[in-house]
């Protein structure tokens, strides 16, 4: 059946495709020293979507082609160092070690926990402007105003204990003294030196400034696009550009269609492999697959594993991935009865046919998820408490708990209710059936209810009423075992996600004591306690690691595996065939 869809659909996506090409040409530069078009080496890389803004404090700070966007044209003063290439020749980064990227060294002061940042003399952003410690307060001045809609860079700074980065900057008085406004708490000390002070010691600090909420931004070129309304040009990078110092620079941008960029000639690490990079929205998956196996695209991504599966038989693709952070997650809401009650839940846990998902789902592209912290994060323990398929534990449970055979259950129908979103019908929907058979055979009045992603995410992440739901994209981009502790299972409001509203007086007190804890052993100590009572009272029933994966032409070497699952660019190439040049 697959063959036929690609076959039905292959000519009116490439006639797309082409169109998309042309006016990627018509969008690169023409100057007299310009190669012609026929001599630029392009990235077509085919999508589910395009970004949606390129404002770091926007409304679409989850949405993955938007995440794409920014790892790219953003640059941040740190990063991770790379690692290993793996099995699948995927490179993967060393999360016990950062390396500089804007900043050429640093040095920290334990006593005044202060940070002073040595910037690169040798940058210069897509408009040219060369890179001074005014675009780093800048940067920060626009995360601490808090006038974007969703304070992602407010975050990310109050994640690294940056000094006057609280929650208080939310409150009206807040507003009206002025303490929004950046302090000495970010300093320029001369052109190129800039100091941060922490409130605390905190182990997140180097890993939090290499997330994209805090890439350095261009001020002049900022700036020039502010207005009285608009001082910190939200509007510009929400419809036209983020100006700053990386690899690429936005040359085309039409919103649910395509994102062009050309490599910045001036960037510091070296020019880029490819010209210019194509990414085009493409919605159907059976088209992305055959316009690739046609060769005219280079990447794709957004495919079921059934697909990815399938074009890992195919001789012209080639298929990459690893394990990082991307977990499928069974939300069961602690304020919904009865999975307010532990044995419940746990009965729920031993009801899960994991390696019947991981064959039948994932076409063995994942494993089961042990704990609720991502398996490669620094801090991560194996908890004690795990939960394997056993049907006749879960009956015992449920007995226990006072539903014997799943008598009683009835009357809370509604607590019973499986969601998903509907994007996700093509991976979740088979899953969410296999969990339909196997929990009502158990005695769980199970029902499968798909919403519309819009109301998934008004219900999973604003009220927080949606009592039963499937969740698979809680990806943590901080790579550290607080990170993702603090994301999703410390109380609210401090845990921002918290779907299931999972509180625990124990978990707060050991991520607080974790989080300015500056010897490694006791902070890892904080960590471990907090992520044992996590799995062992299921703050919400961990079930599978899966595998971030992409489709693309064998030729193609760099793939990176990134904390946001997102390709970055810069790395890639095309390996040249025998005795040709650059």
């Amino acid at each position: 059946m697959l063959r036929r869809l690609l076959k039905a659909a292959i000519p009116a996506a490439l006639a797309a495709t082409t169109a998309t090409l042309a006016a990627g040409a018509a969008a690169a530069p023409a100057t007299a020293s310009a190669k012609p078009a026929t001599a630029e080496r392009v990235l077509l890389m085919l999508s589910d979507g395009v970004p949606a803004t390129l404002d770091v404090d926007g409304p679409a700070g989850n949405h993955k082609p938007t995440q794409m966007a920014l790892i790219n044209v953003l640059e941040p003063l740190v990063d991770y160092a790379r690692k290993r290439t793996n099995a699948d020749g995927v490179d993967e980064l060393d999360f016990d070690r950062i390396e500089p990227r804007l900043a050429e060294s640093w040095s920290y002061d334990a006593a005044t926990l202060t940070w002073t940042f040595r910037l690169r003399r040798d940058v210069r952003s897509c408009a040219g402007n060369p890179l001074t410690a005014d675009d780093v307060l800048y940067t920060f001045a626009r995360a601490k105003s808090l006038s974007g809609s969703a304070p992602v860079g407010w975050f990310i700074a109050n994640v690294a204990s940056v000094e006057g980065f609280t929650p208080a900057l939310f409150g009206e008085e807040a507003r009206r003294s002025g303490k929004r406004e950046l302090g000495a708490e970010v300093r320029k000390v001369d052109a190129h030196t800039v100091q941060i002070r922490q409130s605390g010691p905190n182990r997140m600090f180097l890993p939090a400034l290499a997330i994209f909420g805090l890439g350095i931004y261009d001020q002049r070129a900022m700036r020039a696009h502010a207005t009285p309304e608009d001082p910190w040009s939200h509007g510009h990078t929400a419809r036209v550009d983020a100006p700053s110092f990386g690899p690429w620079c936005v040359v085309d941008w039409r919103k649910d269609e395509h994102f062009i960029v050309r490599a910045n000639p001036h960037y510091y690490r070296g020019r880029a492999w490819f010209d210019r990079v194509i990414l085009r929205n493409v919605p159907q998956s059976a088209n992305r697959v055959g316009i690739l196996r046609t060769g005219k695209a280079q990447l794709i991504d957004g495919l079921s594993p059934k697909e990815y599966a399938f074009l890992a038989q195919r001789p012209e693709v080639k298929v990459g991935g690893g394990y990082l952070n991307g977990t499928l997650i069974m939300m069961a809401n602690w304020k919904a009865s009865p999975l307010d009650d532990e044995r419940v839940r746990r009965a729920l846990a031993h009801a899960i046919p994991y390696d019947q998902v991981i064959r039948d789902g994932y076409f063995g592209a994942a494993t089961q998820y042990h704990g609720l912290v991502p398996t490669p994060y620094p801090g991560r323990i194996a908890p004690t408490a795990r939960y394997q398929y056993d049907p006749a534990r879960a009956a015992q449970l449920l007995a226990e708990a006072g539903y014997p055979g799943g008598r009683g259950l009835e009357r809370y129908a509604a607590s019973f209710r499986l969601s998903y979103g509907l994007s996700r019908e093509v991976v979740l929907g088979p899953v969410a059936t296999t969990l339909r058979s196997a929990l009502r055979k158990v005695g769980f009045p199970v029902e499968l209810d798909p919403l519309p992603d819009v109301q998934l995410a008004d219900r999973q992440l604003v009220k927080k009423d949606l009592p039963l739901s499937l969740y698979d994209g809680l990806v943590p981009i901080g790579v550290d075992a607080a990170y993702a502790i603090l994301l999703s299972y410390v109380s609210p409001p401090r845990g921002l996600n918290n779907m299931t509203n999972f509180r625990d007086a124990e978990v707060d007190a050991h991520f607080g004591r974790a989080l300015n804890e500056p010897d490694p052993a006791r902070r890892d100590a904080e960590l471990a306690a907090a992520q044992q009572i996590i799995a062992a009272r299921l703050a919400a029933i961990p079930m599978l690691e899966y595998k971030a994966q992409w489709a693309h032409d064998p030729r193609l070497r760099g793939l990176t595996l990134h904390p946001t699952q997102q390709v970055r660019w810069y790395p890639l190439r095309l390996e040249a065939p025998p005795g040709s040049a650059r």
